[in-house]
Formats: C-alpha cells, structure tokens, sequence
C-alpha cells in the first residue's frame, strides 16, 4: 500500500510541476546582503541560523527569502575565463537548524530555457545549475547538488587528486554521480529564465564538530543554448586546482544533525530461462527461479563518519554495461560501478593507478564500509566476504581494503594503502603510499610507491609499482610529465592494473589559445604527447625501448559549443617473443617456434566532430584510419573504426541515444579482413512522472576474428597446449543481439521498486536480423525500500 501511495503522489507532484507558470518578473530586491563574487565579496556572513519553515515547491515567495544573503556576480569559466558571465544568476542562502536552503534565479534574456523531465543524475543536456559544498575546507573535495530549471536532481561528489575514482570511470576533477543523497528541490520556467527552491538536510551531509563553521561554496552554471559554464567566484583555468577557488559560507551556528539511521530491505528474483540440452528441441525452454533477501543500514556516527553494512547484499545492475570495443588485446576494459553499496564515500577510497577497483567483489554475502573524517585526516575501510573465487579452486575470499589521506598545507595530500584478498588456495596482500603537493598556484607533484606479496602455490611472489609526476596547470600553457613503472610479479587482486612489467616515461604538453566572446572561434588547444614504454628489466640495462608513440591531438571550439579535433600519431612497436611462447608454426612438416615481427612503424590520423547540445538534439562523431599493428599474430594491418553518437529528445519526455562502433583490421600482405567488430546500440527512455520510468534498451555485437597466420609465410599458427600436442588456431563469428526493458519506480535514494526483461539472440551472419534464435532470457524483479529514524 505504502508503495501506491508513493506512486499516486509521485504522479501528482510531477503533473503540478509541469503546469504553466503564470509569466511575471521576479519580486524585487530587499535590503539583504548583497555578495558580488565578481567585486571580490566571496565571504558569505550566514548569522543565526532561521526558524521559518517554508514549503519546497519551487516559488521564492516566503518572506525569510526576501532576507536571505544575496549571492550575484557570476564570471565565465568556459570555454574561457576571466571574463563576466553574459547571463546574470542570483542565489540566495540561509539555514535553519537542520538543512540548508537555496533559491535560485537564473535569467535567460538571449536563448530558450532547455529543460526536461529527466530521470535522476541524467541533466548533462538540460541547463543546469551546480552548488558545490566543501564543509571541511579540504579544497580538493566537494559534495556535489545539482539541478535543472524543472528541479529533477542529480548528485555526487568532486575530487581531485589521485587516478580513475575506483570503478565510476570519472577522472580527478569530474562530477561523480554515483552517490544519491536526500534532499528538495523543485523549479520552473518563466518567461525572463527559470527559479529553483532547495532544501538540503544536514543528514546528507559531513561536517566537523565545532560550534562555528565556515563551509567552501561554490556555485556552476551551464547555460545550453551558448554552451558556456559560469562560476559564482571568478575561478583561473590556469590553477591547479578548481574547488580550491571557492568563495565561503561563514558564521554559521547551532547546525544539528540529528538521528542519521536508516534499514534498507531489498527483495530481488530473477527467472532465467534456457533452451534445453537438445538442440533439435527449440519449444523446450527452461526456467529457473533464484529469489534473493537482503539488506543494508546505515549509521552516522556523529556528524562526520558513516558505517555500512549489508546483508546478502543486492549488487545487480538495473542497466547492462555498454560494450566497448576490444582492439588491442594486451589490455583489459574497464567497465564502472553501479553497485549502490559501493558509491557512498566512493571518493575516499581513490588511490593513483586504481589500486581499489571494487568490481573485482563479485557477489559476497556480507559487507561492511566505514568512511569519515578525523581532524585533518579521511578514513575509509571496507571488508566483505567474498562468493566469487580469486583463483580456480580456491575457497571463497575475504576482502579487506583500508584508505587512509591526510591532508597538508592547502591543497596537498598524502595517503597510505593497504589491500588483501586472502583464500585457501592463494593471498594476495598490497601496501602503498602516496603524496601529491600543490605548490605555485598551478603546479603539482605527486609521487606513489607500492608493494604486493602474492602467495598461490609455490614460493611467494614480490613486486612494486611506483610512480612520479610533475604538472603546471596554465591558462595558455601546461604539462603533464610522469614516469611509471611496475613489476612483472605485481599483482593487486583488488585493483585494476591493465599491464604489468615495463617502465613507461610519458610527457605531455598543452597550448590553448582564446578567441574573443562572441566570435566564431572561441578556443584552440593543442596536446602534444611523447612516450615510450620498456621492459621492466631492459629500462634499467639501458636497452632499447619496446614502444613508443609521438602524437598531437587539436580541438577547436566554435562559437555556441561546436566542436572540432583532428590526432596524427606516430609509433613504434616492438614485439616480447615470451608473450608469443605458446605458439608455432609448421615448416616442413615440423613445428617451429613462431617468430615476431621485427619493429613495426605505425601512422594514424583520427578526425572527430560534435554539436552543441541543441534543444532536441545532440550529435557526435569520430573516424580513424591507420597502418596498425595485429598484435594477435604481429602483423601489418589497415585499421579502419568508426564511432557515432546521437540524442535525441523530441519533448520533455522522451529520450532517444543511438550509438555505433565499429573496428577492422584487413592485413596488409594479403589484402585479408582479419578482424572486425560491430556494434550498434539504441536506447529509448520515457519519463512518465519524475519519479517512474520505461526503457527500452537494444543492442546488437558482431564479432569475427579469422585464424592467426605467419607474419612472413602466410602459413597457418598452432597453439601448443600444456601436454605438447598442437591446436590450430580458428576461426571465430558471434552475433549476438540483446534486448532489454525496464520499468522503473524511484520516489527516493533507496526506495525503489524495478520490473524488466532482457532476451539474448543470435543468428550465423552478422546483422542479418533474418535469422535469429533466441538463446536465453530473465525475468527481474526488485522491491528496495528505507525506513529512515530521525527527522530529515
């Protein structure tokens, strides 16, 4: 009952939300506080916290607004910066005992308002407005709210500092959006822009225990229609840091956090479905039923730790990953986490060269994560008790990660690590320590140093990661120079290390040039990369490198967000002959050792084109042509890949994404096509209420990788397996379709309620879609629902 009356107020509110708004100016300024950012008036003094209680239905109409702290002056920070912002937005604070409250004007006198009823975190095309918290004065980590002209949310954290934040494939300085935190908002459009009302509780948040705080604050405008960002505090490009250039909340006093508790059961079935064993037998399908019970709480201890626990934990994705195109197969793919016990305090466990990837916990039966701040240090622990084997054979895992950062001077850190993966048949242990120091305004220098002792059968194994950076971060000019080594014996059982054994020195420099606001052309930049890679061993003898590259990447932006780039890259490669020991090659009827291909030079040109972010529609693409390398046999190729993307949304309901992939190689000796892959993907999403949902995901991957042959001969490889006998090497075709559907309810984070299907098929030619047998499909059904103590 509980979840009907959820949905029938859901649908009430959003319907409401939607309605016209009668068009009228925004009421008159009072007597508050004005702060202009731009005059150098970045200190906010807050006072006494307010005991009015206002309704968030997005109408600044309460009087304890018209006394709020006005907050005005917003600069451009891109695609330039150090200019003031063409589109005047003014936001007013104040706080009660329990939350915080902004109100947002954003006014539009030069384009349409370009908002949507879209799902939760998916507002990148939407016109937008972010608030960005720092309560500890950390200045390198900020809570994230954001908002669009309607008040749909999206939320998460921002970092910097450090590698990939573990398994959400978001670089230092990008949004996170994988945390959901609870909290108000609503908005509307009018006819001079759009309003915003917020309310964030304090229970979403951390701040440390002392009776006066002073909180980093920072807002970010995206204004669609121009493709430009604005900034509250007129923040440098050239500055190694952004959160560091954030204005303040001061004085602020009497905040409680009141009772953070919360229990999260969660019901999850699947039905899987499966032909019989007898091919001839198609009517013959068969499911099974696996139901699963489980659940999370969650504790605030105090205003600055946290402590999870799960039960049987749910770690089901509601969305497939997308495939991603596999063309160099010395490499693994890195696909991010969803899992929704993972991603609160995600950030705290982020370490250089992504030591913690928490995809690598597959299904355990019970978990527990603390995360929280102690003075000027960031704790984070988590262990879980593992389904998935590490090795085969092996009982099942234990997993322990601890992160613990310190902070120093302003904008500088230091961190130590330890990791293990421990089971019957093989431990996996990991220590490390790491340091980055922000000097000069613009510069930084990180350095990282790690060890793993692997234990499986036979003696130990050691080995070492280590690493040294030095960046300038300038307005017109920068560099990113960094050395990399790792053993061959290293190994992180619960990270994500894609190669092991060789030393790589990489430098990188960056030269931008701005055009005047307003014309055509608004920004070049130019990266140009040089790198070279050896064997671990081989680097200090002072060898010759295994591989190096020389590249210069350009983009231009356009006036109103078009994009433009154009990559020329020349490299080298050498080839390991122990990676190639398992394979031989028949002369005169006896097997010889296949031999590498000396050194091969390699030239590629690859050209890329995106649109702006138009009301309706949204396009990208990108061709690149070469002389490659395949690395499966070491032979010459042609590449040739493919990528588009298109959005489309033709109201403030619907979305529609269509994207393609595709990568060939055809050798160069014999004109023959080798390998190839092809994927193309459609998703369709209709909002139906802020809160429900449909989607309808299709995606099709074809796949072809003909018999490995001799670089010099043509002749046909044999793999030699463990027993000495010889395999040749074959032919391989997939194609395989895969359709999913979804219906999803969301009232709240934590409060959900999903139904879907998804059906796999396959057929003998690629993309025929004429012949297709369905090879399995599921049933998935979820009920997660909080019960929260306290008041929020």
């Amino acid at each position: 009952m509980s979840f009907l009356l959820s949905f029938a107020g859901a649908l009430q509110l959003s319907v409401a939300s939607l309605q016209a708004a009668p068009a009228a100016s925004p009421p008159p300024d009072s007597a508050a506080a004005v702060y202009h950012a731009i005059q150098g008036q970045t200190e906010v003094r807050m006072g006494r916290p307010k005991a009015a209680v206002v309704e968030i239905d997005g109408r600044l109409d309460e009087p304890v607004w018209r006394d709020a702290p006005l907050l005005t002056g917003f600069s451009l920070y891109s695609p330039t910066d150090g200019r003031p912002a063409p589109d005047s937005t003014e936001v007013r604070v104040w706080y009660s005992a329990t939350a915080i409250y902004f109100g947002v004007r954003a006014f539009e006198p030069h384009g349409i308002v370009r908002a949507t009823l879209a799902d939760r975190d998916r507002l990148s095309a939407d016109d937008n407005l972010e608030i960005h918290l720092d309560p500890f004065q950390e200045r390198r980590r900020a809570f994230v709210f954001i908002v669009n002209p309607l008040g749909v949310q999206a939320d998460g954290t921002k970092a910097e500092g450090g590698g990939f934040i573990p398994g959400s494939n978001v670089m230092p300085g990008q949004n996170d959006l994988s945390a959901d935190f609870l909290w108000s908002s609503r908005g509307h459009v009018e006819d001079w822009g759009y309003e915003v009302e917020i309310r964030i509780p304090f229970t979403s948040l951390r701040f440390p225990t002392r009776s006066v705080q002073r909180w980093g604050i920072q807002f970010s405008r995206k204004v669609q229609h121009s493709g430009y960002e604005e900034t509250w505090t007129p923040v440098q490009r050239g500055a190694a840091s952004f959160i560091a250039q954030e204005g303040w909340l001061a004085e602020m006093t009497g905040l409680t956090r009141g009772i953070d508790a919360l229990i999260n059961p969660e019901l999850t079935t699947t039905i899987s479905g499966s032909p019989s064993a007898d091919p001839s037998n198609l009517k013959d399908w068969r499911y099974a039923s696996t139901p699963r019970v489980g659940g999370n709480v969650r504790l605030g201890l105090g205003s600055n730790f946290v402590l999870n626990g799960s039960i049987r934990p749910d770690f089901s994705q509601v969305e497939a990953d997308a495939t991603q195109v596999a063309a160099d197969p010395r490499f693994a793919l890195f696909y991010p986490e969803r899992r929704p016990f993972f991603v609160e305090g995600a950030d705290q466990f982020n370490v250089p060269n992504t030591l913690v990837y928490t995809r690598r916990i597959v299904q355990p039966d019970a978990a527990l994560k603390l995360t929280g701040r102690l003075g000027r240090s960031n704790i984070a622990v988590l262990s879980a008790l593992d389904a998935a084997p590490t090795t085969l054979g092996a009982t099942r895992p234990l997993v322990d990660i601890v992160r613990i950062t310190r902070d120093f001077q302003k904008q500088s850190q230091s961190g130590l690590l330890f990791s293990e993966r421990v089971s019957k048949g093989r431990a996996n242990r990991v220590f490390g320590a790491d340091v980055r120091h922000v000097f000069g305004g613009m510069y930084y220098a990180q350095a990282q140093a790690v060890g793993s002792l692997t234990r499986a059968s036979g003696a130990p194994k050691r080995g070492g990661l280590w690493e040294a950076v030095v960046d300038r971060t300038g307005r017109g000019w920068g560099f990113h120079y960094n050395v990399l080594g790792v053993t061959p014996e290293f190994r992180t059982d619960n990270g994500f290390v894609a190669r092991t054994g060789f030393v790589s020195l990489n430098t990188a420099n960056r030269v931008s040039l701005f055009g005047k606001q307003g014309q055509l052309f608004e920004k070049l930049q130019s990266f140009s990369q040089i790198s070279g890679l050896w064997q671990y061993g081989e680097f200090f003898k002072g060898k010759s490198l295994l591989e190096s590259k020389a590249s210069l990447g350009n983009t231009v932006t356009l006036r109103r967000g078009w994009s433009l780039g154009y990559s020329p890259a020349l490299a080298t490669y050498a080839f390991d002959p122990t990676v190639y020991g398992s394979l031989r090659v028949l002369v005169n009827s006896t097997a010889a050792p296949f031999t590498p291909a000396p050194r091969i030079t390699t030239f590629s040109q690859q050209a890329t084109a995106s649109t702006p972010q138009f009301r309706r529609f949204a396009a990208s693409a990108s061709v690149l042509r070469s002389s490659d390398v395949d690395f499966n046999e070491t032979s010459r190729v042609n590449r040739t890949a493919y990528s588009g993307s298109v959005d489309w949304r033709p109201n403030t309901r619907l979305r529609m994404n269509a994207t393609y992939a595709s990568n060939e190689f055809v050798r160069r000796v014999d004109d023959v096509s080798t390998f190839s892959t092809q994927i193309p993907r459609v998703k369709a999403e209709y909002q139906v209420t802020r809160w429900v949902f449909v989607r309808i995901i299709t995606q099709y991957e074809a796949n072809r990788r003909e018999t490995l042959r001799d670089w010099r001969t043509g002749s046909l490889l044999y793999t030699r397996r463990a027993d000495g006998m010889l395999t040749p090497t074959v032919s391989t075709r997939s194609n395989l379709l895969r359709a999913d559907w979804l219906f999803s309810f969301r009232p709240s984070p934590g409060t959900v309620f999903f139904a879907g299907y998804g059906s796999s098929l396959t057929e003998p030619e690629a993309l025929g879609l004429n012949r297709l047998r369905r090879v399995n499909d599921s049933f998935f059904l979820k009920a997660s629902w909080v019960n929260r103590l306290g008041s929020r």
